[in-house]
């Protein structure tokens, strides 16, 4: 199989564990947190950069926005040598209570069967999309011990971000889902597809629920940040 071909990067440009998130400005911003960044990538926007956190070697690198997008990051990060991966993105609340700023641990990712997932699969079922358990338990400490308000439950990957009302809301609501995103049931399959550890934190920036306005990058740039931190923690003790 032929190699990357978006990320054009060697494999010693690229760390064993991986902050990955959808929007480039946010991983321009989280590239001040290591210690001696260097950009890898920029072809196509997808910013790759690679430093240390504490002593030990990581990667933040762009996904854009989607399965199809993350999937074709996600495949190539791996082919060059990423074995855990953390999400940091932001999600809708799907459930009363929830504040903007928010933070919610996915434990697992529902999806609508058909598109990339079928390209994958080769039939139409629901395969299982969760995150690895140790990268999982290593974020929920890691978040834990900054003293950040966190709720743990699953999540819904939705394909368009404009086709959601609140009969979408309330239906998937008493499924068990407590936000909507839109990358991580890929990123899931793919980590137990490709042996790769994954993980997702998500910061609420709206709800789908409780009319709280919409929290822009600019707003949440300080509650990005410190999850950051938890999230470079939590692959810092992940073993790869």
């Amino acid at each position: 199989m032929f190699g990357p071909i978006h990320i054009r990067a060697k494999k010693e440009d690229i760390a064993p564990r991986a902050l990955i998130a959808g929007d480039p400005g946010r991983i321009k911003q989280l590239s001040t947190l290591l210690e001696e960044p260097r950009l890898v990538n920029e072809n196509r926007g997808l910013l790759v950069y690679t430093g240390k956190w504490k002593g030990v070697d990581v990667t933040l690198a762009t996904h854009g926005i989607g399965v199809p997008s993350a999937a074709v990051v996600f495949e190539e990060l791996a082919m060059l040598g990423v074995k855990a991966a953390v999400r940091l993105g932001t999600c809708g609340a799907m459930v009363k209570g929830m504040k903007l700023g928010d933070i919610v641990i996915a434990t697992g990712a529902a999806y609508h069967p058909g598109g990339a997932y079928y390209q994958y699969l080769r039939e139409n079922v629901c395969t299982a999309t969760s995150p690895d358990y140790e990268l999982l338990t290593n974020l929920v400490k890691a978040v834990s011990a900054r003293g950040m308000n966190f709720r743990l439950g699953p999540v819904l990957s939705s394909d368009a971000f404009y086709a959601e009302d609140p009969e979408f809301a309330k239906k998937w609501a008493s499924r068990g889902v407590i936000a909507v995103e839109m990358e991580c049931a890929g990123l899931f399959m793919l980590g137990l597809m490709r042996g790769v550890k994954t993980a997702a934190l998500l910061v609420v920036s709206d709800s789908l629920v409780e009319d709280l306005g919409y929290a822009h990058a600019e707003h949440l740039r300080d509650v990005v940040n410190e999850s950051a931190k938890a999230v470079l923690d939590a692959l810092a003790n992940t073993e790869v």
